[in-house]
């Protein structure tokens, strides 16, 4: 099969059965297809769709995304993980509006240089939104290359992508180029998949390679296995007399960069000590939930979570403004991890008094600086 018969079946099989009626192909201009491409790495399509229209009906420009308060954008991106991904995004549309006048730049190289735009990326929004042919290698593009042209190795070591991108960029046709970009993924995302793909179905089955030597599994080539570390840590639920719980905003990078998060108490200190050093409150325990393991991308965190009443009040001490009292009965938009927000789902009180006229909304914590 020519590098054309490989274009042509693509496109061919995509008129028949591609995806056309997704919520950034309506409308579709640079910036929905900016920010559906940001969530859909290592996302996948049905898990993004309602955040996508989420986020568009709180942002439908790049103008509103760049002035909108980092906690608005981090609470809509809540649960989809990732979360630097929301952060360069935020990133992004500032640096575009102050030099590019709010309209996202259609050279590759200015692209490139916006905050979480690869080369990738950038391809997939300039032959997307403006038709411009340029090759693109997420995920689903490197296993239907690999499998094709049975590339040995793991994509991410630098010759084997190097490898991928050069057969990516002479399968890209200037014609139809944003079908044929759409093509490809969907070709990953439906039939090409990672275990059990449809090669019976597939219209590129006569010269794949890996299909005609029975080794489809083999390509591509795996990430080279290690042990991810493992971590424990304490969580620390301090609910009020109204179901409040105290959170934390976490430093604006690192895990869960930016996002509200509950406090962590060391090991081998004695929570309720911690909580008057810390912060001045006097707590007493009145539970502890099963622990878990919550899994990143690079190590495990085992956490231990301890539910703590507050007795008495903190009204007489100075504000601080990263901790909040954050009721989950009635809960605001704030950027809170997933695991968070679970056990936050789980302390949910009925309030067992008012407390400085809160009735559990949001509020600034008042701890001792």
């Amino acid at each position: 099969m020519t590098d054309d018969d490989f274009a042509h079946r693509l496109l061919a099989w995509y008129d028949g059965h591609g995806r056309k009626d997704l919520p950034w192909q309506t409308e579709r201009s640079a910036y929905r297809v900016w920010v559906s491409e940001i969530m859909l790495q290592q996302t996948q399509v049905a898990t993004v769709i309602p955040y996508f229209e989420r986020f568009m009906a709180a942002f439908p420009t790049l103008g509103a995304l760049a002035a909108a308060p980092l906690d608005d954008i981090l609470g809509l991106w809540s649960g989809l993980g990732y979360y630097a991904r929301a952060r360069n995004l935020h990133q992004a549309a500032k640096q575009t509006v102050d030099r590019y006048g709010g309209e996202l730049p259609t050279a590759i190289d200015e692209l490139c240089q916006l905050p979480g735009i690869g080369r990738s990326t950038a391809g997939a929004i300039l032959a997307l939104a403006h038709g411009q042919p340029h090759p693109i290698l997420d995920g689903n593009a490197k296993r239907v290359l690999a499998r094709y042209h049975a590339v040995p190795g793991w994509p991410g070591q630098t010759a084997v992508a190097k490898q991928l991108w050069d057969l990516a960029a002479r399968h890209t046709p200037a014609p139809r180029v944003a079908d044929y970009t759409q093509a490809i993924m969907d070709l990953g995302a439906t039939l090409c998949t990672r275990t059990h793909p449809a090669c019976g179905d597939c219209p590129l089955m006569a010269g794949c390679q890996g299909f005609a030597a029975g080794r489809q599994a083999d390509y591509p080539g795996a990430k080279p296995r290690r042990s991810s570390p493992a971590r424990a840590s304490r969580f620390l639920l301090i609910r009020d007399p109204a179901g409040a719980v105290l959170l934390e905003k976490r430093p604006p990078t690192g895990v869960w960069g930016g996002l509200w998060s509950l406090p962590e108490c060391p090991e081998g200190e004695e929570v309720t000590d911690w909580c008057r050093d810390h912060f001045g409150l006097a707590t007493r325990v009145a539970m502890t939930l099963p622990r878990f393991r919550h899994t990143f991308s690079h190590f495990h965190l085992d956490i231990a979570p301890l539910v703590l009443d507050l007795v008495g009040s903190a009204d007489s001490i100075s504000d601080r403004a990263a901790q909040v009292w954050f009721n989950p009965a009635k809960p605001v938009r704030l950027g809170i991890p997933a695991p968070v927000q679970r056990l936050l789902e789980q302390v949910t009180v009925q309030p067992r008094g008012e407390m400085n006229g809160a009735n559990g909304e949001l509020r600034k914590a008042r701890t001792r600086g």
